[in-house]
């Protein structure tokens, strides 16, 4: 990509950058970039972000970490042959996908690997530097999109002695180690990659359920690290529409008795969530939203099933029992079809762009205002979609401002 001195690099460090939604970021951005296709979906090209500053497409550079080797534009053409991206787009922008698939590499750990916490964090954010200082980029973004992990048990620590001793080194550079420690266990694949992007001076975003800085002992090490943060777990579909109907239900003063959910899905995430406890770890954020709009959590369940055949499309169902006037019972029942991939990596991008730009401008700590992306934002916000999108309004007007005060 062409990018003017007056247009700093900015880097997009994807974890699990081999998968469908990394994969169809990286073409997507190349693609609009070039004009070949409109910026659908991503709220950061329309008009309540104009002059906010925010990164040029055109000036992002990615690379990542993951355990496959299957190359981008291999992967890239399995998307086409599964109806994700459009025939040609891989071969329009093979240039951008194998310049990003070289800045790739192994990630961790994986199975049978002897090497220590603190060894595989050294190692992911010597990686991430060692990226900045080649591209001589003005900042990078680290962004979780790796398959769901195993919900956590509860936080408690096996050793005191050890929970010192959990966490890595700040941003700042005051020296400590990562131990383990949850239940006694290392900690888990995402909080390593969160704890290397910290330690290598970059903001991160958690677009998954997987741990990330959620892990207790990391949450002080964020909150001391001076980085802008977010998260967690993208909201592409069926809890988008939750956010949606719930606030609804609650404003119209109709009285939910049950709301059950049942998900279909193939790809990478079928797979993983066929977990039952990466399935639990996706499914309470769903839960909470549904909870914190209607006040309470109402009756139902949520399932989640496998089904290869699928592929990276899912079918996501909501049955809705309420009670109307008079104590009239009534049914409400949704589909949602729709490409996980396609729906999540334009959210991507924004955040991306964000979080960079929240960075640049001196801004730490958790960006609560950017909970209209998410099942489970981070710090304290509304959880109904239009108040949070009169959040997200209201910090494109800060970052406007600030934009305005750096002139």
């Amino acid at each position: 990509m062409s990018v003017s001195p007056a247009d700093p690099r900015v880097g997009v460090w994807l974890i699990g950058a081999r998968g469908s939604v990394a994969t169809t970021v990286i073409t997507g951005c190349a693609a609009v970039t070039a004009g070949l296709h409109a910026p659908t979906g991503m709220i950061t090209e329309t008009d309540l972000f104009a002059d906010c500053g925010l990164p040029a497409l055109s000036s992002l550079v990615f690379g990542g970490h993951d355990t496959v080797d299957c190359p981008l534009p291999k992967r890239a053409e399995a998307l086409v042959a599964g109806g994700v991206l459009p025939h040609g787009l891989p071969s329009a922008v093979a240039a951008e996908l194998a310049a990003a698939d070289r800045e790739i590499r192994p990630g961790g750990p994986t199975p049978g690997d002897t090497h220590d916490p603190a060894e595989l964090v050294d190692a992911f954010a010597a990686d991430i530097r060692d990226f900045v200082r080649r591209y001589g980029l003005s900042r990078a973004v680290v962004v979780n999109v790796a398959s769901t992990e195993p919900a956590l048990a509860e936080p408690v620590l096996a050793d005191p002695a050890i929970a010192g001793k959990a966490v890595v080194e700040t941003a700042r550079g005051a020296a400590a180690s990562v131990g383990a420690a949850h239940g006694g266990a290392a900690l888990p694949p995402s909080s390593l990659y969160a704890a290397a992007a910290l330690r290598a001076g970059c903001p991160y975003v958690n677009f998954t359920p997987s741990t990330g800085l959620h892990h207790p002992e990391l949450t002080s090490l964020a909150e001391s690290s001076g980085l802008p943060y977010a998260g967690r777990d993208g909201k592409t579909g069926q809890t988008l529409l939750r956010s949606v109907l719930g606030p609804m239900f609650a404003e119209r003063a109709l009285a939910v008795r049950a709301w059950s959910g049942t998900n279909l899905l193939g790809g990478g995430d079928g797979a993983a969530l066929a977990d039952p406890a990466a399935a639990a770890a996706k499914n309470a954020g769903k839960e909470r939203v549904l909870a914190d709009t209607l006040g309470a959590a109402p009756e139902g369940e949520t399932h989640i099933d496998d089904v290869p055949a699928l592929g990276d499309w899912k079918t996501a169902w909501d049955h809705i029992a309420f009670d109307g006037f008079l104590g009239t019972r009534m049914i409400l029942q949704t589909t949602w079809q729709g490409c996980d991939s396609a729906l999540a990596a334009p959210l991507v991008l924004d955040l991306a762009r964000l979080t960079a730009r929240a960075h640049e401008a001196g801004l730490t700590g958790s960006l609560s205002d950017l909970g209209f992306y998410f099942k489970d934002p981070v710090g304290e916000g509304p959880s109904a979609l239009g108040d949070q999108y009169a959040a997200l309004a209201a910090f494109a007007a800060r970052l406007r401002e600030l934009s305005g005060e750096g002139l």
